[in-house]
């Protein structure tokens, strides 16, 4: 089969790493890929926005599968304009991945649905926003309504926070048209987990779990990244807990989807809060998380392209999807400046060094004048697995400081705190 990858992170680099170890898979192409899924596949260069162009490329390879890794062409229509040309994709179409581009959109699937969420109020308007807050108490959530890059969500302290992101996102636009429009959101206690289920025919099937972390620096503090760290599966997910998922959560998606008519044939990312037996959604994507793909797809024995060729034609089960008992932990290497404004260009040395028993996603990176630089604010995804969590991560950390650039950073404590 001829495959195409969408996308240029750490998530296509392990989508590109499982798949092309499935008999299936004569040729992957990857678009536009990075300096680390060109040892896996044919990077090509086309934007993952690049609707028309990708589509072209798919006809002229004569693609057989499509897997969409990033949530923009998504929310484009891609999937709706490859389904016009008989050409088969993995992903939501574009009306059903609303869930994940418009927040308020999501609130109101959860509210109709009886999914536990917070309470919310959404504004458009700067000064209605500024007397909606007094509804609520602090700490409090701002979200900008679309997709911001993993960058849209901003946890206010207090009076000061709240009127100048609100100034920040409403009047200086700072995100653009995908701020037009702030939800306002309680703040909710617990621990946060992810699931990332397959969908099917609207039918939803769990894979393992797994912890990401979100804040920059160690403790969990300081600015929301796009991922700096992650670990499955999660301690959190007792047999319990994921009883109560299914019937709370998993089954109400389901009625939801086929009651309001979303054609929806591949993954949905559900992101929540944990408090004891408490479990409130937080959000929806409509892809794989990165970096939970990069713990994940490692620990899946099964065959990749088997996976999503049955879900798009509605025969996958839960039997399909065989797990390895061991552990995985991955931690992200960054630039200087993330996740604010980065430095890029700077050469990366020493993966030649690192045990065989590591594994490397790229997240940014690009091969410049023959040599590999750093290329985005998350660089690489250092993943090991291990018997257990605890081995996992310390076959990463035993041989993380190999790894040279300028400005690296990366945290101390993934899978420890």
């Amino acid at each position: 089969m001829n495959i195409l990858v969408i996308g240029s992170g750490g998530r296509e680099h392990a989508l590109c790493f499982k798949m092309s170890k499935s008999k299936k898979a004569s040729k992957i192409y990857c678009a536009p890929g990075n300096g680390g899924t060109r040892d896996l596949a044919q990077n090509v260069d086309i934007a993952s926005n690049d609707i028309d162009g990708l589509l072209r490329f798919a006809i002229d390879k004569d693609i057989d599968l499509t897997i969409v890794g990033p949530e923009e062409p998504l929310v484009l229509g891609i999937v709706d304009k490859f389904k016009e040309n008989n050409l088969r994709i993995f992903g939501p179409d574009k009306k059903a991945s609303k869930l994940e581009a418009s927040k308020e959109f999501s609130k109101k699937f959860m509210e109709k649905y009886d999914i536990k969420t917070a309470k919310y109020k959404s504004f458009t308007d700067y000064d209605e926003a500024i007397k909606g807050v007094k509804n609520f108490s602090y700490p409090l959530v701002i979200k900008a309504d679309g997709l911001c890059l993993g960058k849209g969500v901003i946890i206010c302290e207090n009076e000061e926070d709240t009127i100048a992101t609100l100034k920040d996102i409403l009047k200086e636009k700072i995100f653009g048209d995908q701020g037009q429009k702030v939800i306002i959101e309680e703040f909710i206690y617990g621990v946060e987990a992810s699931l990332i289920c397959l969908v099917s025919g609207n039918e939803i099937i769990a894979m393992e779990s797994a912890k990401d972390y979100k804040k920059i620096l160690e403790g969990d503090k300081g600015l929301n990244t796009g991922g700096i760290g992650a670990y499955s599966p999660s301690e959190l997910f007792t047999d319990k807990l994921k009883e109560k998922i299914e019937k709370a959560v998993l089954e109400k998606i389901s009625i939801g989807l086929k009651e309001e008519k979303l054609e929806y044939n591949g993954i949905i990312f559900i992101g929540f809060m944990i408090e004891e037996d408490d479990i409130e959604v937080l959000e929806f994507n409509v892809r794989f998380g990165d970096p939970e793909t990069e713990v994940l797809l490692p620990r899946l024995e099964s065959d990749l392209i088997d996976i999503f060729e049955k879900t798009i034609d509605n025969k996958i089960k839960e039997s399909d999807l065989i797990w390895t008992d061991q552990a995985c932990v991955t931690v992200v290497t960054s630039s200087r400046g993330y996740p604010k404004k980065c430095e890029k260009g700077f050469s990366i040395t020493g993966l030649k060094d690192l045990s065989n028993s590591l594994m490397v996603f790229h997240n940014g990176s690009k091969y410049e004048n023959g040599e590999l630089v750093t290329n985005g604010g998350r660089v690489l995804s250092i993943t090991s697995l291990g018997e257990d969590i605890n081995s996992a991560r310390e076959n990463i950390y035993k041989e993380i400081h190999k790894i040279k650039f300028d400005g690296m950073y990366y945290r101390k404590d993934i899978a420890i705190y």
